[in-house]
């Protein structure tokens, strides 16, 4: 079976940056690919009807801002004003307001006026900047295992891999050969 999103269920930036695990390529270049990871993440992100060009542009303009932001956040420095940039106009070409609606009861419900496209990248922008500004940014590790580059944020301080029955099992396999050499 192929793994197509190896890791989902990080923060929402998080698995945004974890659509390009190495040697897969890109896994949200075209419409497919972003419709089958919006259908992953779904409840976490807001249905998009009909992904095109457009939502694929406007992610991938959020995802080259965050993976700068966020590698510098983690170093304790100041992001890229680039990226800064970047994700405060995705933000900002479709911003939140509440609405009230009433169905069982009076709820407040977030809504995005815009473009599909827009609301998109305002909410994926959104998702980038809570990981920014949370105070465990420095905890994001990124995976030890061989030409592995996918992120996590750890729940347990001793993680070391973003799935531990891929990567790490790869690594305890090659700990093991390099302990019994090539009798085995």
């Amino acid at each position: 079976m192929t793994v197509n999103f190896p890791l989902v269920g990080e923060p929402l930036a998080l698995d945004l940056l974890n659509t390009r695990p190495a040697g897969a390529g890109d896994l949200i270049a075209g419409p497919v690919g972003l419709g089958e990871w919006l259908a992953v993440q779904a409840g976490r992100v807001a249905p998009v009807d009909g992904v095109g060009a457009a939502e694929v542009a406007a992610v991938h303009a959020v995802r080259e801002a965050a993976g700068p932001a966020l590698a510098a956040a983690r170093r304790g420095e100041r992001p890229p004003a680039g990226a800064l940039r970047a994700l405060n106009a995705a933000m900002a070409a479709a911003p939140a307001h509440r609405e009230l609606v009433w169905g069982e009861g009076l709820a407040a419900m977030e809504r995005r006026a815009g473009a599909p496209a827009r609301r998109l990248a305002a909410e994926l922008a959104e998702a980038v900047a809570q990981v920014l500004t949370d105070p465990r940014v420095g905890e994001v590790r990124e995976c030890e295992g061989a030409d592995c580059v996918l992120l996590f944020l750890p729940a347990n301080p001793r993680r070391r891999w973003c799935v531990a029955s891929a990567c790490g099992n790869r690594a305890r396999v090659a700990r093991y050969y390099a302990r019994h050499g090539k009798a085995g």
